[in-house]
């Protein structure tokens, strides 16, 4: 790979390829590498982070690399410099890597072909949160031991989340079955959702899903204030006491966060034992060091195994 833009446009087995060395980093926690030893990257983040923002740090100094984090309100840009003018000059620092969240939409498809630094999208407007998709999938095929077969519900503000926009390329592409469920003013539009994604209503969803995914409601990228009071949002589309109990038995529950507790998912929930949320943060660090390892050392890493099959 030169960038991470999208899921959309990996294949298979690109995916599974990426999956298998977050395992490799799952199975290793805390342990230490020198794989990108004096490789610089940079992590720009234009939107509010906590989980993201610091689990690409946490892996890129776990790998070994040097950490440059930008902040905009003491940057050029609050100058007039535009973002591909801070990525140059990032580049022309000797910066290898840039990681990149913003509310533009579509800007890494600009980027692209204009610099040479590497690109890894840490979650672009509405389009697509690639890691995160990543982490998801990793954390279901540890819990169940497979994607293939698996079916997925993603429940709540589909129109205005990123994490959606990954997962519906990402779970199809591996085999899984995605249920999409929640009010009709927050559905994506018809035109983007693939062949053989299903809609249904929320409690058909809760009780046919071996994983049930909330998101949440995306306040500050709404026109308008949410249309209902949190509570009557929460009885109607959330994952609710009563309603958590129509799940399969095996079946669990997964949340990209930040969580809104009440709204989307009862405060009990997030923290019960079908919960993998907590799991998923975890994973997130091994997924983004496959990531930059993919990236940085990516034909380093092919030839390594295969001088290793040879063997």
């Amino acid at each position: 790979m030169r960038h991470l833009i999208g899921i959309k446009d990996m294949s298979k087995e690109m995916i599974a390829s990426l999956l298998e060395r977050a395992e490799f980093w799952a199975q290793r926690p805390g342990v230490q590498s020198e794989s990108l030893r004096g490789r610089f990257v940079a992590n720009l983040f234009f939107e509010a982070s906590t989980r993201t923002r610091f689990s690409f740090e946490v892996a890129q100094k776990r790998l070994g690399a040097h950490v440059l984090n930008f902040i905009p309100e003491t940057s050029s840009t609050v100058k007039g410099e535009t973002i591909l003018d801070t990525v140059r000059t990032l580049e022309d620092m000797g910066v290898e890597a840039a990681v990149i969240r913003t509310k533009k939409d579509g800007l890494f498809e600009e980027l692209a072909d204009q610099v040479n630094v590497q690109l890894i999208n840490a979650g672009d407007g509405t389009h697509e949160h690639p890691t995160q998709c990543l982490l998801d999938l990793l954390t279901m095929q540890q819990q169940f031991g497979k994607l293939e077969g698996l079916t997925v519900a993603i429940i709540g503000d589909l129109r205005h989340s990123r994490v959606l926009g990954s997962h519906l390329y990402g779970l199809p592409r591996m085999g899984a079955q995605l249920l999409l469920s929640g009010p009709s003013t927050m559905m994506p539009p018809a035109e983007v959702v693939p062949a053989g994604v299903k809609t249904v209503e929320i409690d058909e969803a809760v009780k046919t899903a071996d994983v049930v995914m909330m998101l949440r409601v995306q306040l500050e990228r709404h026109t308008n204030s949410l249309f209902i009071s949190k509570d009557e949002y929460h009885q109607a589309h959330g994952l609710t006491l009563e309603r958590v109990q129509l799940m399969k038995p095996d079946a669990v529950i997964m949340h990209p966060a930040p969580v809104n507790r009440g709204v989307e998912i009862h405060t009990d929930l997030v923290d019960c034992e079908r919960s993998l949320i907590h799991k998923q943060v975890t994973n997130g660090v091994a997924a983004r060091m496959a990531v930059l390892e993919a990236l940085l050392k990516g034909e380093e890493m092919q030839w390594e195994r295969s001088l290793a099959t040879a063997q």
